[in-house]
């Protein structure tokens, strides 16, 4: 009988303890899951694309597109171009096949804003980046960054998918209409999945 208590005792203490653990992992469980779930949502795209020689220019290059948090960055390295100023832009269609790099149509402007300095009150086109430096080497680059382009949104006015980058000989003036007297289109990559 001694030994029985003695068994059954020893049972209890054993069964008690393991119900603890138990208790005390399914615990560490729920607070990781919550922790996990308390983090926030980051959501990031990235696309590269490539700028190709037009209008019998060597002006060539590269851009990174980022899309995060509701915002897209630009950073652009070009090579090939005069020293001074630079107009850059988005343009309507990714068609960059024609020798001038007129298939790409005008300035996107899905706004139909007149053309102007981006941000101005009296209004801009979504695809009026602005000018940029180049020096004496031939080098330039650009990096812009703004909440009113996307790159995985369905919005119309603000999806920047199935338009070109337009590098051009001159400068963007943002008074004359419709696009900036910018000159010849000297480079051109189309932005495409």
């Amino acid at each position: 009988m001694k030994y029985l208590k003695l068994s059954i005792l020893t049972l209890a203490v054993a069964f008690a303890t393991s119900c603890k653990d138990n208790k005390k992992e399914t615990e560490e469980t729920v607070e990781t899951e919550v922790e996990k779930t308390a983090e926030p949502v980051i959501t990031k795209t990235e696309m590269k694309i490539k700028l190709d020689p037009k209008s019998g220019s060597n002006a060539t290059g590269s851009i990174v597109f980022v899309e995060e948090n509701g915002e897209v960055t630009m950073t652009a390295h070009l090579s090939g171009l005069n020293e001074g100023e630079h107009a850059i832009h988005i343009h309507e269609s990714a068609d960059c096949s024609s020798p001038d790099g007129k298939s790409t149509g005008g300035h996107w402007n899905p706004t139909a804003q007149p053309h102007g300095k981006w941000g101005a009150e009296t209004g801009y086109h979504k695809g009026d980046i602005g000018n940029f430096k180049v020096d004496a080497n031939g080098k330039g680059e650009i990096k812009f960054t703004t909440d009113e382009w996307c790159l995985t949104c369905e919005d119309s006015t603000k999806n920047i998918i199935g338009k070109a980058i337009i590098v051009h000989q001159g400068t963007d003036d943002f008074t004359s209409q419709p696009s900036g007297a910018a000159g010849s289109r000297v480079s051109c990559g189309a932005i495409i999945e």
